[in-house]
């Protein structure tokens, strides 16, 4: 797939690694479309900042917790921007639980978010575009537990399981594949040391980077022959299993 030219929606591109994300995308000569929640005047930056670099950029507000705007939210897209070629699902809800502390609540939450909204979004870009591609992001994580952010790795499980049906169910026109972070960036209030402390844990004795994601969303977005696979951008931390 030649990558200049097509157009992107990107989910909670408004920040983080959504925001490193349009902005490889923009480097490769995507248009993208910006998907924010709360993260205006950061979407609108981005987006003064994607256009500057000669791309074309549109940001979109919604809520993924409601279904009606994870559902709506291509057509949305497609409105503002035209055709849309490239999905990349990487809005995520992030919340420190413990399993004896999750409520219904708290678990509908975050599986509508995380795992729900992935799924409504892939299946509206199926049925509005010819040919295309998605990449969901879960987490390294689910090679192990992670029981300090019960409802989180859950819908992330959840997730990983949708990519694969949805690879089978949309094929050939489509490919659908994810990329499982690591250790990338720190949780809000931390800073660099507590990557690199965690770091020595792992099989390569450091964290990543956030080259290190856009890389494998870029690698797989530029494969046609890829589909219900995982990247592992985590230093072999899935090697090892185990709670977080």
């Amino acid at each position: 797939m030649s990558l200049p030219g097509q157009t992107a929606l990107v989910t909670g591109a408004g920040r983080r690694i959504g925001e490193a994300i349009a902005l490889a995308l923009a480097e490769e000569r995507v248009n993208v479309v910006i998907h924010y929640r709360h993260s205006e005047s950061r979407a609108h930056s981005l987006r003064e900042l994607l256009m500057a670099r000669g791309v074309r950029a549109f940001s979109i507000q919604a809520d993924l917790d409601d279904p009606e705007g994870a559902d709506s939210l291509v057509q949305r897209a497609q409105a503002e921007a035209g055709p849309i070629q490239i999905l990349v699902n990487s809005a995520s809800e992030f919340h420190p639980e413990q399993l004896d502390a999750m409520t219904h609540a708290s678990l509908i939450h975050t599986l509508t978010v995380n795992a729900w909204a992935p799924f409504a979004l892939t299946r509206a870009f199926a049925r509005q575009t010819g040919t295309g591609k998605v990449v969901n992001f879960i987490d390294a994580q689910i090679t192990g537990h992670d029981l300090t952010h019960a409802s989180y790795i859950l819908s992330k499980h959840l997730l990983a399981t949708l990519t694969t049906m949805t690879a089978l169910q949309y094929a050939p026109a489509i490919t659908v594949n994810s990329v499982a972070p690591g250790l990338i960036l720190p949780p809000e209030g931390k800073d660099e040391s507590y990557l690199t402390a965690l770091g020595q844990a792992l099989p390569l004795k450091r964290h990543g980077g956030l080259l290190d994601i856009t890389r494998a969303v870029c690698f797989l977005l530029e494969s046609d022959f890829i589909t219900g696979q995982v990247i592992y951008v985590d230093g072999g931390r899935h090697l090892i299993g185990g709670a977080r």
